[in-house]
């Protein structure tokens, strides 16, 4: 039916916003993703991450929005995407989505996350506790 929120952002991302965005009077089930920096990647120690997007990240995401919006069952879409430097513990990624089943609820907004990932040109800088550092998912 509609995107209600979407959007790449320097700005702590606003998790509250998100759910209250995708709320409808016809969904009864409506589910919200957060992914949360962590302190540790395959044992090794994390101190900070820093994303980084391609100039078209935002069109990419909105794009992606609207896709999972027009879909007939779902009745709202929320996804934003922060960039920059984030401590442990900081929201990195917001997906909400409502629909009129729970089921279809975490499938989609499951779904919907893969494909964030996979398509929206947002690269991660991980930065270890002895100082080193790498990009992961950057080409």
């Amino acid at each position: 039916m509609s995107v209600a929120r979407c959007e790449v952002s320097e700005l702590p991302l606003d998790v509250a916003a998100h759910e209250q965005a995708v709320l409808s009077s016809g969904g009864g089930a409506h589910v919200v993703f957060c992914g949360v920096v962590r302190d540790n990647d395959h044992g090794r120690s994390v101190v900070e991450l820093e994303y980084e997007a391609h100039p078209g990240a935002a069109e990419a995401l909105t794009e992606i929005a609207t896709e999972f919006a027009a879909r007939p069952d779902v009745h709202h879409v929320a996804v934003s995407h922060r960039v920059g430097v984030l401590k442990i513990g900081d929201v990195a990624l917001v997906a909400a989505i409502s629909t009129a089943h729970r089921g279809e609820a975490f499938a989609i907004c499951a779904e919907l996350v893969d494909e964030v990932k996979r398509r929206t040109p947002i690269w991660k800088r991980q930065v270890f506790d002895d100082g080193s550092d790498e990009w992961v998912n950057c080409p």
